[in-house]
């Protein structure tokens, strides 16, 4: 596991917390945005929801001309 940032931050007396500048901007995390939120052995992850269509050419440069069994043509 690679930790890039990691920062301290105050929870609210209305159980809210700000999430850093540079971890928003390292995550592309904008105002709207959503996450999923996962709590587990004592910790809690945030982890951002990207649009679908961000997902979009992910792929694009991908060779395809792979050989294939003949009943799977």
């Amino acid at each position: 596991m690679i930790v890039e940032n990691m920062e301290t931050v105050t929870v609210s007396s209305k159980y809210q917390i700000v999430i850093p500048r540079k971890t928003r901007e390292r995550v592309g995390l904008v105002a709207g945005g959503q996450m999923k939120m996962i709590s587990y052995d004592g910790r809690i992850e945030l982890i951002p929801i990207k649009p679908i269509r961000s997902l979009r050419g992910i792929a694009r440069g991908i060779d395809t001309n792979v050989e294939r069994e003949a009943d799977r043509v």
